[in-house]
């Protein structure tokens, strides 16, 4: 999650405030944030079952669907920590109403692309507004619920409301590419989009802030590179990273999205052009791998908040990494039961894994830098997105060649395996158990 603050609210009495009751305004609020999450989310993963539909209706190759999947994931990456420091200056609800314009008339621009070059800018904008809603919407949230205890169960309500996208995706984008075509998974947006808007401008009031400090455009700029920067007041202070745990985090947070979303980029491909399912029994498919994150989150933080997060951890990161291996037994003629024990491995080790790995990054640095920590690990988790559909889609290249494909899913098993080994690792010397 990224960055959020509370530093006061417009009076009730105040002109400018809703005519409707305080707690009615402020569940509302959370319902349309939830909403426009939803969008956000579902995007990370609906397009990946739309792959093969896309490739032939554009004409294009893995390279192309390559970046059609990762423009959407660099971009929100690369600028969550400028579009939270962007809502600071200019106020959230501004920023929260821009990201759902951009998102909503990018989606637009997805849906009528008639290249993959113009596909892949839809995207990125799609990034864009992403990339202001989501750290925007958690800080309407806050202002919404002042109260520390309101504003934790508002929060987890919007976390597990925008997790049930991840097992959507695939399903409702399996459902419209069979029904609609691929075009119309990504006319679903505008409508929500418009809905949300009415929703903040009605709902969503602004708020009174405390002066913020000055806005370092060359440090917003450089963040969209690297996030890094030496300056007196930098966007990202390396000194963080020199907290026991914070480079551990935020390392584990990488991998597990490297390995989980390459490993769904192949797989998409696999069920579809290799086994010949139908996009919608694709989708089907794919639900072992999605459904528990949804289910185990809550239950993976209350065992982080009653035991410490590197339990937790080492416990997902040694399924996740079991559930790689178990694509060893995965060729061109098994079939799905084949794969079914990949995909529940890997499913439940992230759903354990998701909620510990942030409270971890979130610990390892001082509570005033609890916001910022926690958009770092995000952002980790983003790139190692954009990292895993890159680099999986260039060793496996094309399911034409069915043979290299399917080896090529067994070696990165084992790659990813390793990798969450070295990950337990980290775990175990930085991440502390209490």
């Amino acid at each position: 999650m990224s960055q959020a603050h509370a530093d006061g609210t417009i009076p009730e009495g105040s002109p400018s405030a809703p005519s409707v009751e305080p707690d009615r305004r402020a569940g509302l609020v959370l319902l349309v944030m939830c909403a426009g999450m939803f969008l956000v989310l579902l995007d990370v993963t609906v397009v990946n079952v739309a792959i093969p539909a896309i490739t032939t209706g554009i004409h294009t190759n893995t390279a192309g669907v390559q970046w059609v999947v990762d423009a959407y994931t660099v971009v929100l990456a690369s600028l969550l920590l400028a579009g939270g420091t962007l809502g600071d200056r200019i106020g959230h609800r501004r920023v929260v109403l821009a990201g759902l314009v951009i998102f909503g008339a990018a989606s637009a621009g997805c849906a009528l692309a008639p290249t993959t070059g113009a596909l892949v800018a839809a995207r990125a904008g799609q990034g864009v507004g992403a990339a202001l809603l989501l750290p925007g919407s958690i800080a309407a949230i806050a202002d919404a619920f002042p109260g520390r205890a309101q504003q934790a169960r508002a929060l987890g309500i919007w976390a597990g409301f925008s997790s049930l996208a991840l097992p959507a995706g695939p399903l409702l984008g399996g459902l419209i590419v069979q029904t609609l075509g691929w075009r119309a998974v990504f006319w679903i947006n505008p409508a929500v989009v418009i809905l949300c808007v009415v929703g903040v401008v009605v709902w969503v009031r602004p708020a009174h802030r405390r002066r913020a400090r000055r806005l370092d455009a060359a440090s917003l700029g450089m963040a969209t590179v690297g996030l890094p920067r030496a300056a007196a007041a930098p966007l990202l202070p390396l000194s963080l990273f020199a907290q026991r745990g914070f480079g551990a985090a935020n390392t584990a947070a990488l991998v597990m999205n490297l390995t989980s979303n390459g490993l769904l980029f192949l797989l998409t491909r696999y069920l579809q052009q290799v086994l010949g399912h139908d996009a919608l029994t694709a989708g089907l498919m794919l639900l072992p791998l999605f459904v528990p994150l949804a289910v185990l989150s809550p239950l993976a933080g209350r065992l982080t908040a009653r035991h410490g997060p590197r339990p937790v951890m080492l416990a997902g990161a040694a399924l996740a990494g079991a559930g790689q291996l178990c694509l060893l037994t995965v060729t061109a003629t098994t079939g799905y039961p084949w794969l079914l024990p990949a995909l529940l491995g890997v499913g439940l080790g992230i759903g354990l894994f998701t909620a510990p790995v942030v409270a971890a990054a979130i610990r390892a640095v001082p509570p005033e830098r609890s916001g910022l920590a926690s958009g770092v690990n995000n952002t980790a988790r983003q790139t190692g997105t954009a990292l895993g559909v890159a680099i999986y889609g260039a060793i496996a290249g094309t399911p034409t060649d069915t043979h290299h494909f399917v080896t090529a899913i067994r070696e990165m098993g084992v790659a990813a395996a390793i990798l969450w080994l070295i990950v337990m690792a980290l775990i175990a010397a930085n991440i502390k158990s209490t």
